[in-house]
């Protein structure tokens, strides 16, 4: 089998497993549909591990595969870019989805929509592994728009609750103001380049930074970097199009980490770090990239402060960790990015799934409030749940440790504008990202036993009907937790794995060799914060003892002691610091008003809008004018042309002599 038809076959395995399961699964039944998609990502996977080897090797390729049409000079072709940027989103859209599909066995096994679920998530991972593969902007923007598609299928997947369809609106809707301004970058990109091969376009990357937006001094190329990274931050959740993410946890918990953690998220990043020769040629779009990442870093952080619900708050989470890693692109750091996306990929992920693991043994109860003790009941959940916390906050030899390390020193280290700000943004979520970790870490594991009660807040993860057989969520009193099926267990310890040791094994290749190549551009003269931390680096084992001694740590150690502290020994301090910051806790409470604003500003005015456009062009234009209006001027001539159609013979002959005379004293007055 030839490289190509390997290259071929990784997408389209996932592919025909979502289309059996989709169209056949009443036939198949659940067996088969789980069957058929855990084999087809599965040979994808394998198959990613060949095409890894070869491109280790020194064997790139870079070249279409079909030609779908052919307009002036512009060629929209399918075609397959494949290094080692690429082959390392293969590897873990891949095996994050691997676990995933195994995971939702165990955690789907009562619902109703089981193979339609496989499907979604089948269908999900062609499209992302179609957005990572493509050479072309065409491709790009295929697989950004099918992962939004099947991104709001899955969110909705319970379409009988409200609260899923109000989500799923909101992130379609959200993404639609992201993808607007990325079909304009590439709008710009077809017309000024006149081509939409990434190699084409690169080769006239000089060409474009000479140019200006036509009626403007604006450089040309800042405006498509920032068109373009407005579709990212609608994608990767950066502020203010974050607010899609945190409420797309109506979802199923197992997409709450193959897409709202690991993936779909991070093809911003991706996408930006596949840009890097036209980011590079831009500091205003650096900065602006930048002082982003920043602000969505600190400020999403603290949201995650205050959240109950356990599923929100590895959410918020997920949105302070990508804000990490716009920073690095911001900085230039387009490798670490990328490394803390890979990092990031498995131990959130990893806590995702934890939680999936936690609601179920929990009876389907998401606040943290109701749990406690659950260390002795569901030791797999709790060291695996434990090990992923410690990589999120970047424990020292864990993978989160390294990129997310490497993340604050290239912010220390970048000289464009902004950089301070988001140095110290960076620096404060330490501590944030740390307490809010280990508050939900004691709440849930550690601490008295506040299960077996009769709550009356508990924000579900399935219908009532499809809870259990007593129809209610959380354990009934005397009732006690219990650790997961192996088919939940066993995808936590296999994600746990890489969330230890990967970091340590690749930071030297990825981040201080020449790992990625030519897939990352860097101008290191302009942009010298790459080549200062290689400068800094010697081997991961003294970068971890050094670690130790960091002010990143200390601030880390003391957001889990103060956690440990404020809800295991004294709890009545948080709750006392709630009502005497009051305005505060209402402010991280209403999530800065950014989904009030939106509701007032955007939808009350799209609706007073349509409701005007319905008033004046419908009722009065259309109905008043056009329709009614031309049937009132159709009566008004018919009731004149009434008047001379008597049907008296005599009328008749009078106008004809009348009509006579007018048209002879016409004649006689014109001779």
């Amino acid at each position: 089998m030839d490289m190509q038809t390997i290259y071929l076959l990784v997408p389209l395995a996932p592919l025909v497993g979502a289309i059996v399961a989709g169209l056949f699964g009443k036939t198949i039944g659940r067996a088969g549909a789980h069957t058929v998609t855990i084999l087809g990502v599965a040979v994808s996977f394998v198959l990613s591990v060949i095409i890894y080897q070869d491109v280790e090797a020194g064997h790139t390729f870079n070249g279409a595969v079909y030609t779908w049409l052919q307009s002036g000079g512009l060629n929209l072709q399918v075609g397959f870019l494949i290094d080692k940027l690429t082959v390392m989103m293969m590897l873990v859209v891949n095996f994050v989805s691997l676990m995933v599909h195994i995971y939702t066995v165990g955690y789907m096994s009562e619902d109703p929509g089981y193979q339609r679920f496989f499907s979604y998530i089948s269908l999900f991972t062609f499209s992302m592994l179609m957005l990572v593969m493509s050479n072309n902007f065409v491709q790009l923007f295929f697989g950004w728009e099918a992962v939004g598609l099947v991104s709001y299928l899955l969110i909705g997947f319970w379409y009988t609750r409200p609260t899923a369809i109000y989500a799923n609106l909101k992130a379609f809707l959200v993404n639609r103001v992201g993808d607007f301004g990325f079909l304009l970058g590439i709008g710009l990109i077809a017309s000024y380049a006149g081509s939409l091969d990434y190699a084409e376009v690169f080769a006239k990357k000089e060409q474009l930074a000479a140019l200006v937006f036509q009626g403007t001094d604006w450089s040309l190329i800042t405006v498509i970097c920032i068109c373009l990274f407005i579709g990212a931050m609608g994608k990767s959740a950066q502020v203010p199009l974050h607010v899609w993410l945190p409420d797309s946890m109506e979802g199923p918990t197992p997409i709450s980490a193959l897409i709202h953690a690991a993936t779909m998220v991070t093809a911003g990043i991706f996408m930006v770090t596949r840009m890097s020769p036209l980011f590079e040629l831009s500091d205003t779009a650096l900065s602006f990239v930048l002082v982003i990442g920043a602000t969505t870093a600190l400020f999403m952080g603290f949201l995650g402060i205050i959240q109950n619900d356990i599923k929100r708050v590895v959410a918020y989470s997920t949105l302070s960790q990508l804000g990490y890693m716009t920073v690095a692109l911001g900085a230039s750091a387009y490798s670490v990015a990328v490394f803390h996306l890979m990092t990031h990929a498995f131990f959130k992920a990893l806590l995702f799934l934890g939680a999936g693991s936690v609601i179920i043994g929990m009876h389907h109860d998401q606040d943290i409030r109701n749990m406690g003790g659950l260390r002795k009941y569901m030791p797999i959940t709790w060291i695996t749940s434990l090990l992923g916390s410690l990589a999120l906050i970047g424990f020292p030899f864990l993978s989160g440790f390294y990129s997310k390390d490497s993340i604050i020193e290239a912010a220390h280290a970048s000289q464009l504008p902004g950089a301070g700000y988001a140095y110290a943004c960076v620096l404060i979520g330490v501590f944030v990202t740390a307490f809010y970790s280990f508050r939900m870490y004691f709440l849930v594991f550690h601490g008295k036993e506040r299960f077996g009660k009769n709550h009356h807040d508990h924000q579900g993860d399935h219908d009532d009907e499809e809870a259990s057989a007593d129809h209610h969520h959380g354990l009934a009193p005397g009732q006690k937790p219990h650790e997961t099926p192996w088919v939940v267990w066993l995808p936590l310890v296999l994600l746990a794995i890489p969330s230890v040791i990967i970091g340590f094994l690749t930071i030297q290749p990825m981040l201080h060799g020449d790992w990625f190549g030519s897939a990352v551009v860097v101008d290191a003269a302009r942009h010298p914060a790459m080549e200062e931390l290689s400068h800094e680096f010697h081997g991961a084992v003294a970068m971890a003892l050094h670690g130790l001694t960091s002010l990143p740590f200390l601030l880390a150690m003391s957001g889990v002691v103060v956690a440990w502290y404020f809800y295991l020994v004294n709890p009545a301090i948080p709750a006392a610091i709630a009502r005497n910051l009051r305005p505060l806790y209402v402010l991280l409470d209403n999530k800065y008003y950014f989904d009030r604003f939106n509701e007032v500003f955007f939808a009350a005015g799209a609706r007073l809008l349509g409701k005007g456009l319905w008033k004046a062009g419908d009722q009065v234009l259309i109905d008043g004018v056009v329709v009614n209006g031309s049937a009132r001027l159709v009566g008004w001539i018919a009731s004149v042309v009434r008047l001379f159609q008597s049907g008296h013979l005599y009328q008749y002959a009078f106008s004809m002599i009348i009509g006579v005379f007018v048209l002879l004293t016409l004649w006689f007055n014109r001779a």
